[in-house]
């Protein structure tokens, strides 16, 4: 099947009506920002590959401290392409999306477990007890309003939670960390860490009409780097959760690293998605049709992030919650 083909195909065979605007492939639209000074907290799911890398973490904590956010759930997900680790890397995203929560004093929150494995199509989902609490929690919002759910790694669980409940799709609003992507000419590239940890999870999601769907690009998140002097500034020697990330940052071995052997920065992809959910006025999204090989529609893509901006605001909820404890 030719790619016209397949996008008429996924055109016809959409689970819902798709309203398109009607704009070049070349073409984007502003979303215009949202301010959260008058509205109620976002009810934000976190799903992550945890166990995987280092900013994952500084995310999750910044999510916890987020007076924007209201933090229903955090899912933990696998990321089988990785050689490092353990066979069971959920079970390790699971254990130390655990460890975050009992350092900040968070337990409460439900933190069921992902599936280890991607979908084998995209037909077929991957049973866990993080997909059966999506459908759970995107059901049981009031009518009108819509789960938020932010995937650091592979989009197995909720794309295996729609597949299993097509109910769900006008309840949520899904944003994938995930895919290189050139604005000017919107072109995509599919070979990214977390797309290619799930392929099929992602193809199901784009191609599933109705369903909300924005993007954190890696080309964009990249831009948000930390450095090791104000980590240790902000986190070093301060205990409990602080020393728990700067423990991870010295002694995680970034094996695809050539250059900075001393770890002197790190990009921060997954605290760029955070933030951009917390603080709209933080990052810039714009309408973008799919890849070519997807269905024939719109998503948002988060294009530009002020960098500063999100530094500022990490560090200075940051050093409030260090206050409080």
């Amino acid at each position: 099947m030719n790619r016209h083909t397949r996008r008429n195909f996924l055109r016809l065979t959409g689970t819902t009506a798709t309203v398109a605007l009607a704009l070049g492939s070349k073409a984007a639209l502003i979303v215009p920002n949202k301010s959260h000074s008058s509205t109620a907290p976002t009810k934000l799911i976190v799903d992550a590959d945890t166990a995987n890398e280092v900013d994952d973490l500084f995310a999750i904590a910044i999510a916890l401290l987020d007076p924007n956010l209201e933090i229903v759930g955090i899912t933990s997900a696998q990321w089988h392409t990785a050689n490092r680790g353990s066979r069971d890397k959920v079970g390790a995203s699971q254990k130390m999306n655990e460890d975050i929560l009992r350092l900040m004093g968070k337990e409460e929150i439900p933190h069921p477990m992902g599936a280890n494995f991607p979908m084998v199509s995209t037909y077929r989902p991957q049973a866990s007890a993080a997909a059966d609490f999506i459908i759970e929690q995107a059901l049981a919002m009031p009518e009108g309003e819509k789960l938020h759910v932010v995937i650091l790694g592979p989009a197995t669980n909720i794309a295996s939670a729609v597949l299993k409940e097509a109910r769900i799709i006008p309840r949520l609003v899904v944003t994938f960390l995930g895919f290189w992507h050139h604005p000017a000419t919107n072109t995509w590239n599919k070979r990214e860490f977390n797309t290619l940890n799930d392929p099929n999870a992602i193809d199901l999601l784009l191609n599933t009409a109705g369903l909300e769907v924005r993007l954190m690009t890696a080309s964009t998140s990249r831009n948000l780097v930390f450095d090791k002097t104000e980590v240790d500034e902000h986190l070093k020697g301060k205990g409990g959760i602080s020393d728990y990330l700067v423990n991870r940052w010295e002694t995680f071995d970034r094996d695809w690293q050539k250059t900075d052997k001393e770890k002197k920065h790190w990009v921060m992809w997954d605290v760029a998605g955070i933030l951009a959910i917390a603080d709209p006025g933080l990052a810039t999204e714009s309408l973008f049709n799919t890849p070519h090989d997807n269905l024939d529609r719109q998503i948002g893509v988060f294009t530009k992030i002020d960098v500063e901006g999100m530094k500022a605001r990490y560090w200075e909820l940051f050093d409030g919650y260090q206050t409080r404890r």
